[in-house]
């Protein structure tokens, strides 16, 4: 028997990421196209530029069905920088804050002179 050739069902008839189809058996026996969704990427972190850990890829439709375990992680900025970046960003404010108190000191031990 010759195999059954399969059509797209909408208009763009070319192989595209927006075009993505698979096949599948309908109970009629017939073969036809499904259409695909576009899946979307894992949140990446703007400092660091890694994907970060412990947040789930979702549309946004998705995301206001989730509960808020899956969508953040329990930490400052928790679900938007990694781990890295913030830890840089709390050693980067204790530096300065020690910047600040050192001169400080100096400036009191050249009033004293």
């Amino acid at each position: 028997k010759m195999v059954q050739r399969i059509t797209y069902r909408r208009r763009l008839s070319y192989n595209t990421r927006s075009n993505r189809v698979k096949t599948v058996r309908t109970p009629g026996g017939r073969l036809v196209f499904q259409y695909l969704k576009k899946r979307p990427s894992v949140p990446k972190c703007p400092v660091t530029g890694v994907m970060l850990k412990g947040v789930k890829p979702a549309t946004n439709q998705e995301k206001s069905r989730m509960s808020k375990r899956q969508k953040t992680v329990y930490r400052a900025y928790g679900g938007v920088l990694s781990h890295t970046a913030v830890r840089d960003k709390i050693v980067r404010a204790f530096l300065i804050e020690e910047q600040k108190i050192v001169m400080k000191v100096l400036k009191a031990q050249g009033k004293k002179e």
